[in-house]
């Protein structure tokens, strides 16, 4: 099969433009990142008491959560020393609603840099 001059074009330019998009990461390369977040939310490690802010609930077990894009706070409450929701009458997996706790001041943060 013998190329023409139209089909040698279109594989030059094709490959051009692939050694372009190779070739790109070389002149303009990403930004370095160090120790973002993975994660949407923070975790705190061990069970907590939760009090609402209201003082109306305690919880003796909880686990408390950061939500790291905005601050809000929240407890998800569980057994007195068991890391996930238990439900004593009931076989089926049991639903931990959160209590709004509170916030952190994120933004207050970048204000003083």
């Amino acid at each position: 099969m013998k190329l023409n001059l139209f089909d040698r074009a279109v594989l030059t330019l094709a490959v051009l433009f692939l050694g372009v998009i190779g070739l790109r990461p070389l002149f303009t390369p990403g930004v370095a990142r160090a120790q973002e977040p993975h994660t949407r939310y923070y975790f705190e490690p061990g069970i907590r008491p939760i009090l609402s802010p209201d003082r109306t609930r305690q919880i003796r077990g909880g686990k408390i959560v950061v939500d790291l894009t905005n601050g809000n706070i929240w407890g998800f409450p569980t057994a007195d020393d068991v890391p996930y929701p238990i439900d004593q009458v009931n076989p089926k997996p049991a639903i931990s609603t959160p209590i709004y706790l509170g916030k952190f001041d994120l933004a207050a943060t970048l204000k003083n840099q």
